[in-house]
């Protein structure tokens, strides 16, 4: 089973992500660990697209989370099983983000590179409302539906999550 999963920032990628991965006995990939080095420096970008293909290459079965749509996104949109799309409103992405950095606060998440403490500054909150919606990324989210209409779940809220989540355990238990 190969599982992608992409949305907005802020939405829960990672952590669905990890409960997908574990439930399944899957290895994860969190693309914002390939992306980052520590201190928030972003990696070489021909580095990036080298691990995440060799993490393709050597997986039969993955769960792979992030949107990062230069590091190999057609192949993962290709090869996957199923593909999540986390389409949360701003203002409810916004909020689960502030959630995140009081809960990590000084520290790093669990799905993020070491050395990259969890951060809610202004740049990060713009990106959340407005620079990580612009008309490009809604047109590639409404292409993928369009692409691979029967792979493809839209997922808009938590409600809608853990119900995608326990209809999923239910259904492979």
């Amino acid at each position: 089973m190969k599982i992608a999963i992409f949305g907005y920032s802020g939405s829960g990628k990672s952590t669905l992500a990890r409960r997908l991965s574990e439930f399944y006995n899957l290895p994860v990939l969190h693309i914002d660990t390939v992306h980052h080095l520590p201190g928030w420096v972003s990696r070489d970008r021909e580095e990036s697209k080298r691990i995440v293909d060799d993490f393709l290459n050597s997986n039969d079965s993955w769960v792979i989370d992030g949107n990062y749509f230069k590091l190999s996104f057609e192949r993962r949109m290709e090869e996957a099983d199923e593909i999540i799309i986390l389409e949360f409103n701003r203002f409810n992405a916004l909020f689960r983000a502030y959630k995140r950095y009081r809960k990590y606060k000084n520290t790093t998440r669990p799905d993020m590179t070491p050395g990259c403490n969890e951060k809610f500054d202004f740049e990060f909150i713009k990106w959340i409302l407005h620079g990580g919606r612009k008309r490009k990324t809604k047109l590639i989210h409404k292409n993928i539906k369009a692409q691979y209409k029967d792979k493809v779940t839209v997922l808009k809220n938590q409600k809608q999550i853990d119900k995608y989540v326990k209809k999923t355990m239910e259904r492979n238990a």
